[in-house]
């Protein structure tokens, strides 16, 4: 281990195992090093099912009941995602060909909270079969919507609401119909087609899902541990040395910059060092909490249809709340859980003192719920490291999608190299090996 490394890297959450194979990729010499004896860190799935109660974060007394059935049959996300269709990770998956190391199963359905009851957000790719055009699809988009959600005004601003979208060019001025793309804010937007609150509730947060900050800047209109692994796997064909089980002793400084990593009693040098937070918890501070609660159930969640899987979507307003709270739903479907087995996993942005109870709305939706295992995670400052050379990846946040974990992946980036994340940098060779065939 007593070498001289481009990048070292500590802990293989998805953030730290895709900027390892972004920087193998770019001909980086790359060491990527976990203290744990499995990928993933703070975003593994665990298994068996002894081992998550036995986690430091639940520790929880004895083995789980003979109900749960085999341990060995349980693979459980310590903070579940969903991948958008049409999201970046699927864009760095395709472009890296770290597809070509994982399947894919697409979730049942994707469900919106109001007044305390669950609706279906209509999936446009299904429920739209055959029909080609994007006006007509987002024209039987908002014929889908059930009366409870929409009345048959807001139904009409709302359908010239999703015209507008589908007709809108940043480079046809026709299209804009007064609208600044640059300047303009999408609360602007929905004040122009004079929608509702339930409405802007429903299209911001189930039907495009963004966090409520994105709300006041200007307008986007148009357009787990396999993931992990994965891209571990292309660092790997790209020369990149991983090492799991190793202890981390120390980071190395030198005048105010990182420099190496002590483990054993070896040291590992490097130029550049990526990792997170809880490699550094000296050097970072606590700026809020997140809570998810893994609830494990022997029935589909109620008003689903009876779905394997499934998100639900809690819009804040409906809550009198500051932040979203979000379910993602899995199942023994995944070969995540024995027969008949469902795990819920409920999470928010902790707004409290009291995080379990600010959790409620969406735990009455789960009942009855055979185990909970709670955990509040803390999150961590940004440092720039631009300094120090010392980069340190964010914590994952409340939400059910990996667009601000893909945020975080091209900020560092371009600390990193002072440039510009560009997907295209990031395709693979036509002449390099898969894993054991060369193309």
């Amino acid at each position: 281990m007593n070498e001289e490394y481009d990048v070292i890297v500590l802990g293989t959450g998805l953030t730290e195992c895709i900027l390892s194979g972004i920087m193998s990729v770019k001909g980086k010499k790359v060491l990527h090093m976990d203290r744990n004896s499995y990928y993933g860190a703070e975003s593994a799935s665990i298994t068996p099912l002894e081992d998550v109660s036995s986690l430091k974060r639940f520790n929880l007394p004895g083995n789980p009941p003979e109900s749960m059935g085999k341990g060995r049959d349980w693979n459980v996300d310590l903070i579940p995602k969903f991948l958008m269709a049409n999201g970046q990770l699927v864009r760095m998956l395709l472009i890296t060909q770290v597809t070509r190391y994982l399947d894919f199963k697409v979730i049942e359905g994707s469900f919106v909270y109001k007044k305390g009851s669950i609706y279906k957000v209509p999936s446009t790719e299904t429920e739209a079969l055959g029909v080609q055009d994007l006006i007509c699809l987002q024209y039987l988009l908002y014929k889908c919507f059930n009366k409870c959600l929409m009345g048959i005004f807001e139904k009409r601003r709302f359908r010239n609401f999703l015209l507008f979208v589908s007709n809108f060019d940043v480079n046809d001025p026709k299209t804009l119909e007064g609208v600044d793309p640059e300047k303009t804010t999408m609360r602007d937007i929905y004040k122009k087609f004079n929608l509702g609150q339930d409405v802007i509730d429903f299209t911001g947060h189930a039907l495009a899902p963004l966090q409520n900050r994105r709300i006041s800047g200007p307008a986007v209109l148009g357009h787990h541990q396999q993931d992990q692994a994965g891209f571990a796997r292309l660092s790997a064909i790209y020369g990149g040395t991983y090492m799991l089980n190793k202890p981390i002793e120390e980071l190395v400084f030198e005048n105010g910059k990182v420099v190496g990593v002590k483990s054993e009693g070896e040291v590992a040098r490097c130029k550049q060092l990526i990792c997170d937070p809880s490699y550094v918890m000296d050097r970072v501070s606590k700026v809020g909490q997140v809570i998810r609660a893994i609830c494990i159930m022997s029935h589909p969640i109620k008003n689903t249809s009876d779905a394997n899987s499934c998100q639900i979507i809690i819009p804040q307003n409906q809550v009198n709340r500051e932040h979203d709270i979000y379910v993602c739903m899995i199942s023994y479907a995944h070969n995540i859980a024995t027969q008949g087995k469902y795990v819920a996993i409920v999470s928010t942005t902790v707004e409290t003192s009291d995080p379990e109870s600010e959790i409620k709305p969406a735990l009455a939706l789960l009942e009855p719920v055979e185990q909970k295992y709670e955990p509040t995670i803390s999150t961590a400052l940004l440092i720039l490291g631009t300094e120090s050379q010392l980069f340190i990846s964010r914590t994952y946040d409340a939400t059910t999608h990996f667009e601000t974990t893909c945020d975080d992946i091209k900020d560092i980036y371009k600390r990193m190299t002072g440039t510009d994340f560009d997907f295209a940098e990031m395709e693979r060779k036509k002449n390099d090996i898969f894993g054991d065939a060369a193309e």
